[in-house]
């Protein structure tokens, strides 16, 4: 999406269009059509999402793959033989003839347009990235990729503070946030703060340090996530000089401290803090280049080597593991 406007302005609308029905398990049938299949829901024919159709697929205890590769005739069958029974009902999402998702009874839903909310009245002076080199192609046209994004599954935004750089000996650092959340179960809702010295147009954030993390699962008081979220944010933008002042110092103080006399120490130290053997290794040899093993520059190779992770799960976690490190400076 080109804006947060733009972004907010489509949750809101798909919380309009769709709507959370009760469905008890025998009113659920599944049913050959057009080629495919389909949900009769009391008596009306629904398409499903790719999404929809792995949650089906996991309440009837049956694998996706196996489906897939079934006729739906037998494919119907199959739902018919292992569609769990009971009386407890599911919770359906639909918009207009499409189901989104099929929840049972403990999930409890938080809207995009919720979490947007809050960003928008807190997140004062927080701005999307650059745009990347190449915008995106979907449904047949072009848009821009400004690190906002919405889709079937979940909904992923990014900020950054354009005016909160603050440079210590060389080196430049601003605040930026993410934020997440689906309406449709895929993932959690959560924020992560962090310093970050530079952001590729790729929307890849190289040496992100000072990483806070806060999620929550979509569970009976999951709303109390906004408020956590809130919390976080106001915090961020009310102390923003204050946090750049604790944050300088903690900086200058990790350019100048070492995590041991040789590689051996260090290694240790390492290993101590949750850091794979092999990542650690390679950590050292970057760091080793700049001729000591100071905090800072241990963190900075970490967090290179994070920029490597092909998915942006497991680049958040390593990256938080090397930026703990910094907890040594403080």
């Amino acid at each position: 999406f080109a804006s947060m406007t733009d972004l907010w302005d489509q949750c809101q609308r798909m919380k309009q269009w769709s709507a959370d029905q009760w469905v008890a398990p025998e009113q659920f049938t599944v049913e050959p059509w057009q080629g495919r299949l389909s949900l009769n829901l009391y008596g009306a024919t629904m398409n499903m999402t790719s999404w929809s159709f792995s949650q089906l697929c996991s309440h009837a205890g049956v694998s996706k793959d196996t489906i897939n590769r079934l006729s739906p005739e037998t494919a119907t069958q199959v739902f018919r033989e292992t569609w769990p029974r009971g009386s407890k009902p599911f919770q359906v999402l639909a918009i207009k003839d499409s189901v989104r998702s099929i929840h049972r009874a403990s999930y409890t839903r938080l809207h995009n347009v919720e979490l947007l909310s809050v960003v928008k009245e807190f997140a004062v002076g927080f701005v999307p990235p650059q745009q990347a080199n190449a915008d995106l192609v979907q449904d047949g046209h072009s848009k821009p990729a400004t690190g906002l994004y919405c889709g079937e599954q979940d909904l992923f935004a990014f900020l950054i503070d354009p005016t909160g750089w603050i440079e210590i000996e060389g080196e430049a650092f601003a605040p930026g946030f993410f934020v997440w959340n689906s309406e449709v179960g895929r993932r959690s809702v959560g924020i992560q703060t962090f310093f970050y010295q530079r952001v590729c147009q790729n929307h890849i954030v190289w040496d992100a340090t000072n990483v806070t993390e806060y999620t929550r699962k979509h569970t009976t008081n999951v709303h109390d996530a906004l408020r956590e979220i809130q919390r976080m944010i106001a915090h961020l933008v009310e102390v923003r000089d204050q946090r750049r002042d604790s944050f300088a110092k903690v900086i200058k103080n990790a350019m100048t401290t070492t995590l041991g006399e040789d590689a051996e120490q260090v290694m240790q130290v390492l290993r101590n803090h949750g850091i794979q053997k092999v990542v650690a290794e390679h950590a050292l040899k970057i760091a080793q280049r700049q001729g000591k093993f100071s905090i800072f520059s241990v963190v900075d190779a970490l967090t290179r080597l994070a920029g490597q992770e092909v998915n942006a799960g497991d680049r958040t976690e390593a990256d938080a593991r090397g930026s703990s490190l910094l907890a040594l400076a403080a």
